[in-house]
């Protein structure tokens, strides 16, 4: 980290104190428990440091807030259709970008750079900005890296191959580089390479 400011450790204190409120836990792969939403922010942030540890504080920033209270908004409160799925994700996008830029103005972020974390959080400009494109490579590789073979056990084949080639299209070169050095089970191994085929 190329910078240890005040207001910088302020933010991510209250980003994970905010996500330790997870009533969800999950297991890091030492087989210790963590609020869910906390372990995921930590993996964010310990990607992007491995990627881009140079990364402009705002890009920081927003790794470690990206799902902040996630669970606060379940899939389950709309349909459960792919209507539904885009609602929610657009909901959660603009809760995130609310509850991080309250956190931001606490600990004494200025305006423009609140902004720019609330627009790294909603995606805007992805593909035209390199910044959230460096965040969706990283969210790409978190997913692959922690959460990919869970969720490929939920779903048919056909789906996650799918899910895959949708993945890879958000992705830079340097992300699929990257990816693909990922130390992936085999089993997940084997369904990227089909979707990749």
């Amino acid at each position: 980290m190329s910078f240890s400011t005040a207001r910088f450790t302020a933010a991510l204190e209250r980003f994970d104190a905010a996500n330790t409120e997870d009533p969800n836990q999950d297991t890091d792969t030492e087989g210790r428990s963590w609020p869910k939403e906390l372990l995921y922010a930590q993996r964010m942030s310990a990607c992007l440091a491995r990627v881009a540890p140079e990364a402009p504080e705002a890009v920081q920033l927003a790794a470690r807030c990206q799902h902040i209270r996630r669970w606060a908004i379940p899939r389950h409160d709309f349909p459960m259709d792919r209507a539904g799925y885009h609602q929610w994700r657009n909901t959660l996008k603009k809760y995130h970008a609310d509850v991080a830029g309250q956190i931001l103005t606490e600990v004494g972020y200025d305006e423009a750079t609140i902004a720019r974390v609330q627009a790294l959080l909603q995606k805007q400009q992805l593909t035209r900005d390199a910044d959230v494109q460096l965040l969706e490579d990283v969210i790409c590789l978190v997913f692959l890296e922690y959460y990919f073979l869970d969720f490929a056990r939920q779903h048919p084949e056909e789906k996650i191959i799918d899910i895959v080639q949708k993945t890879w299209r958000k992705m830079t070169p340097q992300g699929h580089a990257l990816a693909l050095q990922l130390p992936l089970p085999p089993d997940a191994q084997a369904l990227v390479a089909k979707a990749l085929a």
